[in-house]
This record gives structure tokens, sequence and C-alpha cells, in this order.
């Protein structure tokens, strides 16, 4: 017997929970306090969409000399379920004839990302952000393919220690 009463009592809850649902929807629909809902194609251009938290995409910002703060570790690169970011980096000498290691192109791929953020949560010098762009639709696949970092950027710290040295 107590499964029939169970059985009910679902069933009035289910109710219940509807009705209040109905209640708070009906009452938006006759006085709404704030709306919140934008007409996106018509408003794209006129004012900010998307919120300061928003996730985006991932971006590597860029100071005004094109320098970033991505030392090539790889750390982003090993957190990534997915694997939608891949480091390739190249070698160069260095002042002292030591070889240095800096990063040749961070590409991402947009198209795998799943927007978890592990990247931009691990990395040990803060060199990704979440970005504001959200348009993506495209034709072609490959558009969704990304370099990071811009053409001719070089690492903030390596300035740093030319600096430090002279």
């Amino acid at each position: 017997m107590s499964g029939v009463i169970k059985y009910f009592a679902d069933i009035l809850h289910g109710i219940k929970t509807l009705w209040g649902g109905m209640r708070i929807t009906g009452k938006y629909f006759l006085s709404p306090k704030e709306i919140v809902t934008q007409q996106y194609p018509e408003i794209r251009h006129k004012q900010k969409i998307v919120y300061d938290r928003f996730k985006g995409e991932v971006i590597m910002p860029h100071d005004e000399n094109n320098q970033h703060n991505c030392t090539g570790c790889g750390v982003c690169e090993m957190y990534c379920p997915n694997g939608s970011i891949e480091i390739i980096t190249k070698k160069i000498p260095g002042e002292n004839g030591k070889m240095i290691k800096v990063i040749d192109k961070h590409i991402y791929h947009l198209s795998m990302c799943t927007f978890c953020g592990l990247c931009i949560k691990v990395c040990p010098t803060q060199a990704l952000a979440w970005g504001q762009n959200f348009e993506h639709a495209v034709y072609d696949r490959s558009k969704l393919t990304k370099v990071l970092n811009k053409p001719g950027s070089s690492y903030k710290g390596l300035n740093k220690k030319k600096e430090a040295k002279s």
C-alpha cells in the first residue's frame, strides 16, 4: 500500500512544482521587472552583448609591443581533456650560447574545445584568457583552428632577462 501512496504523493509534488514555475513565468509575463532578452542581430553593433565572465574562446593576450606571457611549458596542452591545444616550440641560441626554448606556434582547435577552462586555470604564467567572441559559424572547419600567438610576437620574459644582465 505504501507504493501507491508514494506514487500519488510524487504526482502531487510534481503538480505543485509545476504550478510554482508557472506562477513565476506568469508574473514575469504580465509585469516584467527587467527585460534580459536581447534582439541579437539588430543590437550586435549598438551595445555590448556579453558579460565579462563569458567563456567565448581561448585567447592569448599580447601587449602593445607584441609580447605575450607564454613560455611554451606545455602544461595547458597536457591538461586539455580532448587535445584542442598544440604547442610547437623551437630552440634559439641565447646570449651566452645556451639554447633557449621559445614558442613557435600555439595552436588552438576551437572545434574540439569543450570550454572547460582547465588550460586557463593551470597556466603558470597566466598567458591564456577567455575572449568575448562568440560568432564562430563557418562553412570551412579549418577556419576554427587558430594560432594564438601573433606573427612576430615574443615572450615578455626574454627582454626582462636581457635587461637584468646588462
